[in-house]
């Protein structure tokens, strides 16, 4: 079998098989303890090809969410940019295998000849031989998927519509994973890196293709080409990490930057209908067991599904007579997601201080919401401005702090403040700050929600009587 040999071993990750896979996994496991509850399967990601000890935290962010379901893959799409030569569109290899010291990749040789009859690609080897950019992934995709087939392709000079019309030839279904790989700005100080690669990953999470080039992200040209495919077909992206070399493994004087993307079909969910209507039983049997007993109900873990034994965050909402009457929640996910459901389910109902405890004949006629969080990620900027830039009216939850002042506003109050400048002035009234509040201490955190509810089931109302 014709194989390219591995290039960058022992320099960008271990030489070693059995350091390598321990690197790997140790990457994996570190970056699944960070998930918030359960979380959607990607159809691409963007991560970053740096060496393992400066980049490898922040592409298993990215491979961790593949990792949820490892069995649904077995082909892999990849592109990178080209850093050893220059050329026009894209370069194929002719080989049959990449090799890794996890062993040979298989190339699914019948996609690449296919690409290879499109007038903007060519076969050259020299372009693959000694670019890190693709095989730096290849440990990750081992590691996490096993057995797979893989489709390489260099990105050159190609402008967007030519990669997004690439990667559309070649999107397939659920079997196809496509993987993007770019890292961000180069060589500035720490906190210029921050600003530009804010602004970038700002970009990125509106998908406004073409807004950037290989000065803000090396691999801009296949991050543009997929962000206007995943526009065109509905995706929603979400933020997974963006650091610089300076809060990993180097000095602060010359950095490069990093980020992890994944994107999921936009009207997808984390959770089955079946999954949505217990949990929102589970917060109604929680507030019986509350009025009849007096106390919280213990919840029986067992006799759920994983996806609510998992940890989770989560806010329940009740409303009567379509008015507020209570809501409590958990902006970090701490306990089992049933666990936080039923004891948030109670606190709003007994204890939020703007009312009085719920009573029988208010918990008979109560709608329950429920809001699952996504872990809370920080957003960068460096000034009032900048932070506007970057929130998503009617998607972005936010957390605010200032100190010991803090607050947080879920995505539905977009409904009654529905400009940033509202939103944000909101935010800090609740934090305890004036509206025109600034400092350079202000912190801020972005999370989205997937929120569901309905009427408190007809079977509990005895039991609450």
């Amino acid at each position: 079998m014709n194989t390219r040999p591995a290039a960058v071993a022992g320099a960008f990750y271990p030489g070693g098989r059995e350091a390598l896979m321990q690197s790997v996994d140790g990457l994996l496991a570190e970056a699944e303890s960070r998930m918030a509850g359960p979380v959607m399967v990607p159809k691409a990601i963007i991560a970053p090809h740096a060496g393992y000890v400066y980049s490898g935290a922040v592409a298993a962010s990215a491979y961790a969410r593949v990792a949820q379901e490892p069995k649904r893959f077995s082909r892999v799409i990849l592109l990178g940019p080209a850093h050893r030569v220059a050329f026009r569109g894209f370069a194929l290899p002719s080989v049959d295998a990449f090799d890794t010291p996890l062993g040979p990749v298989k190339l699914d040789r019948e996609i690449i000849d296919r690409l290879a009859a499109r007038p903007d690609t060519e076969t050259r080897d020299d372009a693959h031989a000694q670019e890190h950019s693709l095989e730096v992934h290849l440990p990750f995709l081992q590691r996490v998927l096993g057995d797979f087939t893989l489709v390489p392709v260099v990105v050159g000079d190609a402008r967007p519509e030519q990669v997004a019309d690439l990667l559309e030839s070649v999107w397939g279904g659920d079997e196809t994973l496509i993987v993007i790989s770019t890292d961000l700005s180069h060589f500035h100080d720490y906190d210029t890196a921050r600003r530009i690669d804010g602004e970038t990953a700002r970009k990125i999470g509106l998908m406004k293709a073409g807004s950037f080039g290989p000065e803000q992200a090396c691999g801009s040209r296949p991050v543009n080409g997929l962000l206007l495919l995943a526009a065109r077909l509905g995706l929603r992206i979400t933020e997974l990490d963006v650091r610089n070399s300076g809060d990993t493994a180097g000095s602060r004087d010359r950095v490069v930057g990093y980020g992890a993307w994944a994107l999921t079909p936009s009207d997808g969910s984390r959770f089955a209908d079946s999954h949505r209507d217990l949990m929102v039983t589970t917060a109604a049997r929680a507030l019986g067991v509350r009025l009849a007993r007096n106390k919280r109900p213990a919840v029986n873990l067992e006799t759920f599904p994983h996806e609510l034994r998992t940890m989770g965050a989560s806010f329940v909402t009740l409303n009567l007579k379509k008015r507020l009457r209570g809501c409590i929640g958990s902006l970090k996910a701490h306990r089992p997601l049933a666990e936080d459901i039923a004891w948030n389910a109670v606190s709003a109902g007994f204890e939020d201080p703007r009312f009085d405890p719920l009573t029988v004949a208010e918990f008979r006629d109560s709608e329950i919401e429920i809001s699952v969080l996504s872990a809370p990620a920080p957003l960068t900027f460096g000034d009032e401005a900048r932070l506007l830039a970057q929130l998503r009216p009617g998607v972005d939850g936010l957390i605010l702090q200032d100190g010991e002042r803090r607050g947080t506003f879920l995505p539905k109050v977009w409904e009654s403040l529905d400009t940033p400048e509202n939103f944000l002035a909101g935010l800090k009234v609740k934090a305890g700050l004036p509206r025109d509040h600034w400092s350079a201490e202000v912190k801020v955190w972005r999370y989205t929600t997937e929120t569901f509810g309905g009427p408190v089931p007809r079977s509990l109302f005895t039991k609450a009587a």
